[in-house]
């Protein structure tokens, strides 16, 4: 699941991969926005965690599951 955050004041979006899925990474955003000084915590694919103050969160744009085409093949 591909999560794009936008950092106010940021120019470049953080792009995260993760394992969760649209609905978990939803719930994680709200129970942060939830709290006075919440954080919100997501650790992508390869272990690395990434914290952003909600304070700072600009925008939060939650990817499809998906499952894509591997390979050189393609559609006739």
């Amino acid at each position: 699941m591909e999560v794009k955050i936008g950092v106010r004041s940021v120019h470049r979006e953080l792009v995260i991969e993760t394992e969760l899925s649209a609905e978990q990474v939803e719930e994680e955003i709200r129970n942060a926005l939830a709290v006075e000084r919440g954080v919100v915590a997501l650790t992508d694919v390869k272990g690395r965690r990434v914290l952003v103050p909600t304070s700072s969160l600009g925008f939060v744009e939650i990817g499809e599951d998906e499952s894509r085409p591997v390979g050189f093949g393609g559609t006739l």
